[in-house]
């Protein structure tokens, strides 16, 4: 029997799904970051799954479910800085398979048109990128784009 009380295990996925990074990229091996929490407060997933989260993800969840921290599985994937997709708009041919692939609806665009990926609601989590037949898909790195926008 759990220690927790049934509302306190609503209000613990919700905490657990606030400091996942919400790529929604399925690395955990789960659908998103809202079934990987709640996974995680059933005692069904480990606190070490999420690559976007990084170790300090990882530290954070084994924090908060009161359980010894360990580093992420590096098995599940590589830990990135913060990346958004941009459609190459001279390449695209206008398929809409990155638009299936897009958990997010972060990409916006009809049939045999060239589509385009809205930033703010990019996630980075790539899953675009191999459903694009040709290629035309690029991760740009978050932090480097701001630097480089004119202040």
């Amino acid at each position: 029997m759990s220690a927790r009380a049934p509302l306190d295990s609503i209000d613990l996925v919700e905490r657990l799904d606030r400091i996942l990074p919400q790529t929604q990229c399925g690395q955990c091996g789960f659908e998103g970051c809202r079934p990987y929490a709640e996974a995680m407060a059933r005692g069904e997933a480990g606190i070490d799954h999420c690559p976007p989260g990084g170790d300090a993800g990882a530290r954070a969840l084994a924090k908060l479910l009161g359980i010894e921290a360990k580093p992420y599985d590096r098995g599940r994937g590589e830990h990135k800085p913060a990346q958004v997709a941009v459609v190459v708009e001279a390449d695209c041919i206008g398929c809409t398979k990155c638009i299936q692939a897009c958990p997010v609806d972060a990409i916006i665009g009809a049939s045999k048109l060239m589509h385009v990926v809205v930033e703010p609601l990019c996630t980075g989590c790539e899953l675009c990128v191999p459903a694009c037949p040709v290629d035309c898909i690029e991760l740009r790195n978050t932090d480097a784009r701001d630097r480089s926008s004119p202040a």
